[in-house]
C-alpha cells in the first residue's frame, strides 16, 4: 500500500518491515494485523493496519509514528 501524508510518501513495498502483530484469527470479521515499517530513505516509522470488516482496520490504514511511538510499539509487541 502506498499513501502520501503531509507530503511524505509511505510505501509498504519499498520500506523495511520491522515486525507484525496479529489479533484474532485470519479471516474473522474482528481479526486484524499491524505491521511496523521504516522508510529506507528518511528512517520514518509507520504502522500499516489491515483487517476484517468489523475490526479497527476494516479499511487499510497507514499511520506515521514518532521514533518514541515506534519504540513503544516494538516493546509492547516483543520486537
Amino acid at each position: 500500500m502506498k499513501k502520501t501524508i503531509n507530503k511524505k510518501v509511505y510505501d509498504t513495498d519499498k520500506a523495511n518491515d520491522l515486525g507484525c502483530k496479529y489479533c484474532g484469527d485470519f479471516g474473522t470479521p474482528y481479526g486484524y494485523e499491524e505491521r511496523l515499517f521504516v522508510t529506507k530513505t528518511s528512517g520514518q516509522h509507520f504502522l500499516y493496519g489491515v483487517g476484517g470488516c468489523e475490526s479497527k482496520y476494516a479499511e487499510p490504514l497507514i499511520e506515521p509514528l514518532t521514533d518514541e511511538q515506534a519504540a513503544e510499539w516494538k516493546k509492547e509487541n516483543g520486537i
